[in-house]
């Protein structure tokens, strides 16, 4: 496969992903904006941090506002993690792969598009239908690609990108506690950082759970909700979709499909990287995080540190001669 090709394909997904997270963090703040256990100033100056644009609303925007944060993260053409910005994206790496993917794969991601497009033009009317439609047509492309492409090179591609966004975003939404707590709280290590066992902030961990789909199924394996047990589950669970552990045990796979490789060894750096993440998660356990260094902010810097240079590493095995730019 060119490398032109799979890199598009990896950027679609990876696109594709990042437009429904946002759309499902925008749709749990909305949520505990209801609640009002947290202060709105606060609570949107949280999710734009969550997403790593704090420096960019700030410089145009100044104050974070409900209306302001929707705009910015759902409509806002020069934010290229907003929802309209990715699924533009991804519908034109989509149009030049369209011979590698499905007619159906096709349609559905440029319905998507088209339909974002004109929710733009109407000034986000109506956010919460919005954003139940995005997430519904994410995950209508999902189903279709799983359903009507080879589960080839393209396919595990495809796959790869998105569970590597899926990982990356699931820990930024589990690190929203950094930016609720008083900033003497945000450096304390596990052991000393706030029990969170009051209702309010138990609140705030099953909007962390909502946010990822993740309240059901945690509720089945848990019961009553817990800043540990919370973070047990979104971090080292081997069978939730969106678990951190569970996106990079199936990345692998999918890279070592393309690759040719084994489990345990690594002929490049992508390889390395990925199993070595992989690896620590495998062996982890939820109170030595917790504990260490930082804490549980500590372990979630330090894991979108490496996840980011396992994304840089399959760039350079795979796209290096791919057109850069992608964000």
């Amino acid at each position: 496969m060119l490398s032109r090709v799979a890199d598009s394909i990896y950027w679609m997904n990876r696109q594709i992903e990042r437009a429904e997270n946002v759309a499902r963090a925008l749709e749990t703040t909305l949520d505990l904006a209801l609640d009002g256990t947290v202060s709105p100033g606060r609570l949107w100056n949280a999710l734009v941090c969550t997403f790593g644009d704090q420096a960019d609303f700030w410089a145009r925007h100044g104050l974070a506002d409900q209306a302001q944060v929707i705009r910015f993260l759902a409509f806002d053409p020069h934010n290229p993690n907003s929802i309209s910005s990715c699924l533009q994206a991804a519908r034109e790496n989509a149009r030049t792969v369209r011979d590698m993917i499905s007619s159906p794969m096709w349609e559905e991601i440029n319905k998507a598009h088209l339909f974002v497009r004109a929710a733009a033009a109407a000034q986000g009317e109506h956010p919460r239908e919005f954003l139940e439609e995005v997430k519904r047509a994410s995950q209508l492309i999902t189903g279709v690609t799983d359903a009507t492409m080879s589960h080839g090179e393209a396919w595990h591609f495809a796959r790869m990108g998105r569970l590597i966004e899926r990982a990356d975003k699931t820990s930024r939404v589990l690190d929203v506690e950094a930016y609720f707590q008083p900033a003497s709280a945000a450096g304390a290590t596990g052991a000393a950082a706030p029990a969170l066992e009051d209702p309010a902030t138990a609140v705030r961990w099953s909007a962390v759970l909502e946010s990822a789909s993740a309240l059901e199924m945690y509720r089945k394996e848990y019961g009553a909700v817990s800043r540990r047990n919370v973070a047990e589950f979104l971090i080292l669970d081997r069978a939730f979709p969106r678990a951190m552990h569970f996106c990079l045990i199936k990345a692998e796979e999918s890279l070592l499909a393309v690759t040719g490789g084994v489990k345990g060894a690594y002929s490049n750096p992508a390889e390395q990287r990925i199993g070595r993440l992989r690896s620590d998660l495998d062996y982890g356990h939820i109170d030595e995080i917790l504990a260490g260094d930082g804490g549980l902010h500590g372990f979630i810097d330090a894991f979108q540190g490496r996840l980011n240079g396992a994304s840089h590493a399959i760039h350079d095995t795979f796209f290096a001669l791919a057109p850069v730019g992608r964000a």
